[in-house]
């Protein structure tokens, strides 16, 4: 497939792999799931940034002092279960936040494998995709926690990964103290983020 510059040329119903995502050149943000093409939504609000960028602080000030890296959005994670080229990889999402403690997992293009940690933050346009598509390729491909901040509700919904499948802790409100099960020492107010 040669450089792709229009959205609008790509089959909607066609099946891609992450080789031919590096070759599309357009202002349109896009994923892949299972080699279907999902168009993700302009810039998110500035409410859903002032979250991100409160989160990222957070973490950064713990991550910075671990072995693992953290990366905000946008970065490709190519989700796989053992090492592919890229003409093999057919999901490549972009979590609002991940952390990767395994640094053979990254590459100059992203993460190749799961995160250990995924953050993703709902938007008006995103929360089917996050709660329902998302989460499904996310436990499939072994992320241990994975949470869903949504910022409507100003709460936390964490899952953590045991025998394959996620296990959901209570939601966490606005005045609750978050604590991280992967990062035990990570944890915090909820109101420091919303």
């Amino acid at each position: 497939m040669a450089i792709v510059t229009d959205f609008n040329e790509l089959d909607l119903n066609g099946s891609y792999t992450y080789a031919d995502y590096l070759k599309w050149q357009f202002k349109e943000r896009l994923e892949l799931f299972r080699g279907k093409i999902f168009k993700m939504s302009p810039a998110p609000s500035r409410y859903h940034q002032e979250i991100g960028g409160n989160l990222h602080g957070i973490m950064w000030n713990f991550f910075s002092k671990t072995s693992c890296n953290l990366y905000a959005a946008p970065f490709d994670v190519r989700l796989v279960k053992t090492q592919a080229h890229d003409e093999k990889v057919i999901t490549v999402v972009q979590p609002d936040l991940c952390v990767i403690c395994d640094k053979n997992k990254l590459d100059d293009k992203g993460c190749i494998g799961a995160p250990d940690l995924v953050i993703e933050i709902l938007s008006p346009g995103n929360s089917k995709k996050e709660m329902g598509i998302k989460f499904d390729l996310y436990e499939e491909n072994e992320v241990k926690e994975y949470w869903i901040v949504n910022p409507t509700e100003k709460s936390i919904l964490i899952y953590s990964l045991q025998s394959n499948k996620y296990i959901g802790l209570k939601p966490f409100i606005e005045d609750d103290n978050i604590k991280s099960i992967l990062f035990p020492e990570l944890n915090f107010l909820l109101a420091d983020i919303f």
